[in-house]
């Protein structure tokens, strides 16, 4: 249940609800409002002249949900919106990994001369095999920074568990949480803390509800700026990396109010179907994409088969910008 409380209400009684019916506390538009669980469905007597309006819900899909929140969130990003109504699809592109100066350099140039937004680059990689590269840590961070300030683009990079949280948080412009950390209570936690737009990416185990609880765990703690990006979950297949759920999309361009991010990469895990999957997740209006691209592919030390190389990234621009104004969208 989510809960408005009327304007002006006194912090005694705001306090005496919120222990009594463990609720949490948030400001939404300088409005008060307490979350509680939505097994939660009538409220006492008592606290009815407290309340301005409330919303009862059948799961704890709730700040995320369009019964509450009609309207898409919008992320502002100061040079770029995501989401809210804007008609902006942001198109993300950069390596799977931050491996060297001169090889990030490249991409934030190429993302410079295609007039885009927002490089990607993965500094702390949640790697299946210990003996995998494992990223550059935080020296990956500051070269992410040294091309937003020397190129004047946005950041996104991935937190891969709660020791290097505060330095993500820190350093990047969008936070991103992996597929394999979207349960770390930990890591949703801190996002919570923060202002700063968070892309939490699916499990591919995940159901949608618990896509969106992960969602809420930053919501209820007072960050409204999350993103949900549908990353490919795992099926009976075998030829393709993971299977890409655009009906699981569609469910949440429905009843979600969160911005949606689409990775093409990581689902298809091969680059020559990356094109026509990208074609495909642009075709749904999404608010976002996000593609690796890599200065050589075959020396990438992560991911080196998903990532298109710099020239392939400029022919799929360059095919995706009329499909973005045939749907009325800008790729930005």
């Amino acid at each position: 249940m989510i809960i408005k409380l009327k304007k002006n209400i006194e912090s005694r009684v705001l306090d005496e609800m919120k222990l009594q019916l463990n609720a949490f506390h948030i400001k939404k538009d300088t409005q008060d409002l307490l979350i509680t669980s939505s097994g939660i469905k009538e409220l006492p007597s008592v606290f009815e002249k407290n309340i301005d309006d409330q919303w009862v819900f059948d799961s704890d899909m709730q700040l995320s949900s369009k019964s509450f929140q009609n309207t898409k969130t919008e992320i502002d990003l100061g040079t770029v919106k995501i989401g809210g109504n804007t008609n902006n699809t942001v198109l993300i592109g950069g390596p799977c990994s931050v491996e060297a100066e001169e090889q990030i350099e490249s991409s934030a140039k190429l993302l410079k001369e295609l007039n885009l937004s927002i490089l990607r680059g993965g500094c702390y990689k949640p790697r299946t095999s210990p003996y995998s590269f494992q990223g550059l840590g935080k020296e990956g961070l500051m070269l992410l920074s040294e091309m937003r300030e020397k190129y004047g683009l946005k950041i996104i990079s991935e937190v891969r568990d709660a020791t290097h949280v505060k330095d993500v948080i820190e350093h990047t412009d969008i936070i991103q949480i992996g597929a394999k950390a979207m349960y770390d209570q930990g890591i949703l936690r801190a996002c919570a803390q923060t202002q700063k737009p968070v892309m939490i990416k699916r499990g591919f185990g995940t159901s949608l509800q618990e896509f969106t609880q992960a969602a809420e765990f930053v919501l209820s703690g007072g960050n409204p700026n999350v993103i949900l990006c549908e990353r490919g979950i795992r099926t009976f297949e075998t030829k393709t990396r993971f299977t890409l759920d655009l009906c699981g999309v569609a469910w949440l361009q429905e009843f979600s109010n969160l911005p949606i991010i689409l990775d093409p990469s990581h689902a298809m895990g091969y680059a020559y179907g990356v094109p026509a999957l990208t074609k495909a997740c642009l075709a749904m209006g999404v608010d976002g994409l996000i593609i690796e691209a890599h200065p050589d592919p075959k020396e990438a030390k992560s991911d080196a088969s998903q990532q298109l190389n710099h020239q392939e990234f400029k022919k799929l621009h360059q095919e995706l910008v009329p499909l973005a104004n045939s749907l009325g969208l800008n790729l930005v």
